[in-house]
């Protein structure tokens, strides 16, 4: 298919607003498509690679700028791109607005090419051809290999080359999907409901199959090619994390009138870990989404929420599931940062995760603690559909230390005394499950509630802040918060400012974290691209007709960075209406 094809589409997509009208044209394009399906199931949704994998293109908008300004000519320069940016706030508008093509032939090329010509050598201007959807993939898939000396000249190189050859709308969501900024209405929902619309299987089959799988391009060729039969055939693989389960707020009332009796968790303030282990050796992946073996292949594979490989940061869980794990599995858990086996705060856990270098420095600073609490895989069999106390009890068989205690129980005076212990051994409270409930890989619902006996919270999205005065001048200081809408994740509302609970170290960091994804700004504030999630205290939920969603937070308060939370899985609004009718 022609990549101007794709463009058509997703400019058509773009205009729909009708959930039905959306996910026809997507069916369409699905059913017109042929080899480049499963890319096409991606590209629809703002993805370069699989949702499983941890692989990303490594670009950032300055190297992006540059190369569109390379394609549009001598007389524009990366400034001028962003500076058109700053005006529209769109990039891939940006990008549709210059007539490229101009700068066809080697002579364009300012560092000499990427590699002799072919796929990913920056090489594909001047070939005077429509681009293709499968020469894009190619060509993305050639950036994200490029690394090491050279490497940022390869990759504006490359871009080049794309953008070079595209027209109007090929660049408008070329550059979009490079800066993971399609945003076209389009989210996972679409794509299931689609794929079974296009090749005739049944919803709950594709449902299933993306459960399992975490790849919403391997579910479509295998319902076209294979039909419910294959999608019926798929099972979780070792190496291949999905989607974890959710919870939502609850109170213990609320779970024994639904359920009678509930499994209860002690809820620790850690990080979400998957754990996946083979002593046979994974058909690791390495987050590449190619699903090649490594040669070096490893017994176990740890990935974040976000299922980011996080092994090489966490060797002392790596140790413990070596230890004292035989069985191939797959686990679920968390990760808690101790000293003397005292809970640490959650900031304490992330210094880990975001650890690349000095790693044994850093444990030696952080201790760890697995706890795991379900499991998924073991020995063979695929435990997803088995009630949750027969799956820890399959976690008690295959791991012989680090399990997470599970009680039964319909007496609310016993709930609340595994409360009040789990608060005396310093962790935030319990969790409530429905004992009789499945897992289910990405779902949040009434299954899995989270109970805690302090302010409630919020996980929102940074859309704006302002920076501060005197001698936080150069740190952004105010920061507004916005709520998800809709499905898609591409929508937000906004709903309040938060400014106080942070120090001045943290404003530094927050300001770094941040000042990569301002979009405009006009004198002190800032608009902030929908990238970053805050967990944040309140007192109250409060009607008002100062923010857009139509609701402010009384007296908010900053609790840390949810690094393992993407906006599509922040709060939504739909969640604060709810809170604020129970206050």
């Amino acid at each position: 298919m022609e990549f101007g094809e794709f463009a058509d589409a997703a400019a058509e997509i773009e205009e729909l607003s009708a959930d039905t009208e959306i996910a026809q044209r997507v069916t369409t394009l699905f059913e017109t498509s042929s080899d480049d399906l499963p890319v096409l199931a991606r590209f629809v949704q703002g993805r370069v690679f699989p949702a499983w994998s941890s692989r990303t293109l490594d670009i950032g908008p300055n190297y992006c700028y540059e190369a569109i300004a390379r394609a549009a000519g001598t007389n524009v320069s990366a400034d001028d791109v962003e500076e058109k940016l700053a005006d529209v706030g769109d990039i891939g508008q940006v990008a549709a607005s210059y007539d490229f093509g101009g700068q066809r032939g080697l002579g364009a090329f300012t560092g000499g090419g990427a590699g002799g010509g072919g796929a990913g050598s920056g090489g594909s201007g001047g070939g005077g051809k429509d681009l293709t959807v499968a020469e894009v993939a190619e060509e993305l898939d050639a950036l994200a290999d490029a690394e090491g000396s050279g490497s940022q000249d390869k990759k504006i190189d490359i871009l080049f080359g794309l953008f070079n050859r595209a027209d109007g709308d090929e660049a408008r969501y070329l550059a979009r999907l490079v800066l993971s900024e399609m945003r076209i209405g389009v989210g996972e929902g679409t794509v299931r409901d689609a794929t079974a619309q296009a090749f005739e299987v049944p919803a709950e089959s594709v449902e299933r199959a993306l459960q399992v799988s975490n790849d919403y391009g391997e579910v479509a060729r295998v319902a076209r090619e294979e039909g419910q039969s294959g999608l019926d055939a798929m099972d979780l693989e070792l190496g291949r994390p999905v989607q974890a389960m959710l919870a939502q707020a609850g109170t213990v009332g609320d779970a024994l009138d639904d359920w009678d009796e509930a499994a209860i968790e002690w809820k620790y303030d850690g990080a979400r870990v998957q754990i996946h282990h083979d002593p046979a050796g994974l058909d690791w992946a390495g987050g590449d989404g190619t699903g090649a073996s490594d040669p070096e292949s490893r017994e176990v594979a740890v990935f974040s929420r976000n299922m980011e490989d996080v092994t090489d940061a966490l060797p002392e869980v790596v140790e413990h599931v070596e230890k004292h794990l035989d069985d191939p599995a797959i686990l679920d858990g968390e990760v808690v940062a101790t000293e003397d086996g005292d809970p640490l705060p959650f900031q304490e856990v992330l210094r880990r995760f975001r650890r690349k270098h000095d790693v044994e420095r850093a444990r030696e600073e952080v201790e760890l603690d697995l706890f795991a609490f379900d499991c998924l895989h073991a020995a063979g069999e695929d435990l997803l559909r088995t009630p949750l106390p027969e799956r820890h009890e399959r976690l008690e068989g295959v791991l012989d230390a680090g399990v997470s205690s599970l009680w039964i129980s319909d007496d609310p005076e016993e709930i609340a005394d595994v409360e009040a212990e789990a608060l005396d051994a310093g962790h935030e409270g319990i969790m409530l499950k429905n004992p009789d409930s499945d897992y289910s890989p990405g779902r949040r619902g009434k299954n899995w509630l989270k109970r805690k006996p302090d302010v409630e919270t919020l996980d929102l999205v940074v859309t704006g802040a302002e920076w501060g005065e005197g001698r936080r001048a150069s740190f952004l200081g105010t920061f507004l918060l916005s709520a998800r809408v809709g499905e898609s994740g591409d929508e937000f509302e906004t709903l309040g400012k938060v400014a106080t609970g942070i120090t001045d170290e943290e404003l530094a960091d927050l300001t770094e974290l941040l000042e990569p994804h301002i979009r405009t700004q006009e004198g002190q504030e800032v608009e902030i691209a929908p990238e970053v999630v805050f967990e944040v205290g309140y007192e109250e939920i409060q009607a008002s007709p100062t923010y857009s969603s139509g609701y402010a937070l009384r007296f908010p308060r900053f609790l840390g960075v949810r690094e393992d939370k993407t906006p599509e899985s922040a709060d939504s609004l739909e969640r604060v209406e709810r809170l604020a009718e129970e206050q």
